[in-house]
């Protein structure tokens, strides 16, 4: 995006990519149809040390102007939920829109890149097994540490360092928990299973579905409160979102007197979910109707499905997490340019800045934005 953007005003850009081939980060997202950005893209839904750096490039090349690009190109696409908006085809579409564009625009694009060493003498020069390169500007858009096995590397960070910028402490984010002991035995049963919850930590909150994996737990909701959660918190899952449980049970008990418990809540919940909770919760009840129950009993019970309280042993890590935390320090960037206030020329965009967005095309949608910004300057 900072190359097309650059190259439409006339500038003479080469793109180095240290991959075999470009865009692998988005031909594999999405599950392979790339949710290439959000309908309801607001600074809101972005995390950094400075909220309001990326109000500035989000608010200049917004959702709207990423849209008309694959409208222009006619790529169909479709809201899946939440504002998302999916390819109906396949990424590879917007990899082969990317592509075009550059080649419009007249960008150079170099593969296979490696061994870069870059120095600041007169402008900025580059050497690589590609050879040397002599630039007015050098962009740094080399994304964060997650999912290594797509080439994901600390140089970014490093090269930040080299040039005396600050790098916020970084880690995984939109990730999966682990667990362990008897809540690892009981999601490892559960593998597979998913419903609908609203889930807590650090008074943040969001309702989407959960998953239990043969590791621990995942699913959208996972997923976003992870990058809020820190190691030792606990998080609260509410399996009933929206609705008193106690209140519904205390209701049940007088409308459904002879049923089981387990049975009133299957229709709710997966009846794998059922049951584990039946052996957490009320297992020396199991086969006692609910006009049996008390009504404090009952109250527990309801308290316990809208508040189940979980403490993940950890997260797993970069190598499933779908964007990392933390970065080059917004402080040392210009909002409206991205450019490093320290040293003219450079530029840093994208996931290597302390910016990261919510799950749902957010993150894509700032590496358009910020990508557009420093193009507009370099």
């Amino acid at each position: 995006m900072c190359a097309i953007t650059a190259a439409n005003r006339g500038r003479s850009v080469v793109v180095l990519e240290g991959s075999n081939r470009i865009g692998k980060k988005i031909l594999m997202s999405g599950g392979g149809r790339c949710n290439f950005t959000n309908l309801h893209t607001d600074p809101s839904y972005f995390l950094s040390s400075n909220p309001h750096f990326c109000k500035s490039a989000l608010s200049r090349y917004t959702q709207w102007d990423f849209i008309a690009l694959v409208e222009k190109h006619a790529i169909a696409y479709h809201e899946k939920a939440l504002g998302q908006l999916f390819c109906d085809n396949s990424s590879k579409d917007i990899v082969a829109m990317l592509a075009s564009e550059c080649q419009t625009a007249g960008v150079e694009i170099l593969t296979q890149v490696d061994n870069i060493v870059c120095q600041q003498d007169d402008g900025y020069g580059v050497t690589c097994n590609q050879g040397a390169f002599k630039a007015e500007s050098l962009v740094i858009a080399s994304g964060g540490l997650s999912i290594p096995k797509m080439g994901a590397s600390d140089f970014g960070y490093r090269l930040a360092q080299q040039f005396g910028l600050r790098v916020l402490d970084h880690r995984a984010g939109l990730v999966p928990f682990t667990l362990t002991g008897a809540l690892h035995d009981l999601s490892t049963r559960l593998s597979g299973v998913s419903c609908r919850a609203t889930v807590s930590a650090a008074n943040t909150t969001f309702t989407e579905d959960i998953l239990f994996t043969h590791r621990g737990l995942s699913g959208p909701a996972i997923l976003q409160i992870s990058s809020y959660w820190q190691p030792g918190d606990e998080i609260s899952i509410d399996l009933l979102p929206g609705e008193d449980a106690a209140a519904l049970l205390l209701d049940a008990k007088r409308t459904h007197a002879r049923s089981l418990l387990r049975s009133w809540l299957v229709e709710r919940l997966p009846k794998a979910l059922v049951l584990e909770l039946q052996s957490l919760l009320w297992e020396e009840a199991a086969d006692q109707a609910l006009a049996d129950f008390s009504d404090a009993r009952l109250s527990t019970i309801g308290h316990n499905l809208n508040a189940w309280s979980i403490k993940p042993a950890a997260t797993e890590g970069y190598r499933t997490a779908e964007v990392t935390l933390g970065g080059v320090d917004t402080d040392a960037l210009s909002s409206r340019t991205m450019e490093c206030r320290t040293h003219s020329g450079l530029y840093f965009i994208g996931e290597v800045v302390d910016v990261t967005g919510h799950l749902g095309g957010f993150n894509f949608q700032w590496a358009w934005s910020s990508g557009w910004a420093a193009g507009q300057a370099v």
